[in-house]
């Protein structure tokens, strides 16, 4: 996002930060995170009113009134005033609108989760999912399938977490449904989570389960200038022996099938 769509999102998170001032510990991220996410989906399917609310040529107050109109009785007050102002903004397009409103979601309802202990919860439960539809064709096949609605693939999967997920991280996942890419949006959020709490994120592959100790030693190795790490382990039997670490842009790899992979190539050569 670039230009003045940068420029209003900066100035909505602002006043997002504003409203979660308090932390959210009595629910107001939650409550913010999902009417904005809301109104996300609204948006996306109406493409005559995303239009209409970013019109350059329409008055700022027009598009102002117009947003709050839509949503007034449907929303909170923060939510409300939130797409007020977004609608006297300016956009270089409806899409551009949209992808604010829903990372201004996401963050509140990060910051919600985080705020009442639930942030490390919430990025295990999204990266366990995601890695659920990754290793399952029959799933992803399900929620890909253009005959069933975007509410009957939202069911489905509610029906797959409730009860053993947290609110947050339902709602999450039917956003990332709703938007068409569910693998991909689910990990957007993933690391989108792990920057709203000033943590990096490490993909760990190991042929068998951490412990512990095991964890916070490695993810105290990982750390650098203070900045938390997020482990994210998978069990891989590929892996056969050893660790393999992803983290943004680097990779350490100290595994059996690495050493392996290199001898043959050696050999090869």
């Amino acid at each position: 996002m670039r230009g003045a769509s940068a420029e209003s999102l900066a100035r909505l998170s602002g006043t997002l930060d504003g409203l979660l001032s308090g932390g959210g510990s009595d629910g107001v991220g939650a409550t913010l995170g999902a009417d904005l996410l809301g109104a996300t989906a609204v948006l996306r399917d109406q493409v005559a009113l995303r239009r209409s609310a970013t019109d350059p040529s329409a008055p700022a107050e027009v598009k102002s009134a117009l947003l709050k109109g839509v949503f007034s009785g449907h929303v909170g007050v923060g939510a409300l005033g939130i797409l007020g102002e977004a609608g006297g903004l300016r956009w270089a397009s409806g899409a551009d609108l949209v992808a604010a409103l829903e990372q201004l979601g996401v963050a509140a309802l990060v910051r919600g989760a985080d705020a009442t202990g639930e942030g490390d919860r919430l990025e295990e439960e999204l990266f366990s999912f995601e890695r659920i539809v990754s290793g399952s064709p029959e799933l992803r096949s399900a929620l890909s399938d253009p005959s069933r609605s975007v509410s009957d693939k939202q069911a489905l999967v509610t029906g797959l977490l409730d009860g053993k997920a947290s609110t947050a991280t339902i709602r999450l996942v039917g956003e990332a449904i709703a938007s068409g890419t569910t693998t991909q949006t689910l990990q957007r959020y993933i690391k989108s989570a792990a920057q709203i709490r000033n943590r990096q994120v490490a993909t760990v592959r190991v042929v068998q389960p951490l412990n512990a100790e095991q964890t916070q030693r490695l993810a105290a190795a990982l750390s650098e200038n203070g900045t938390a790490v997020h482990l994210n382990v998978i069990v891989d039997p590929d892996v056969v022996g050893g660790i393999r670490v992803e983290m943004g842009d680097h990779v350490i790899d100290g595994t059996v099938a690495s050493r392996l992979d290199d001898a043959r190539r050696k050999i090869a050569g």
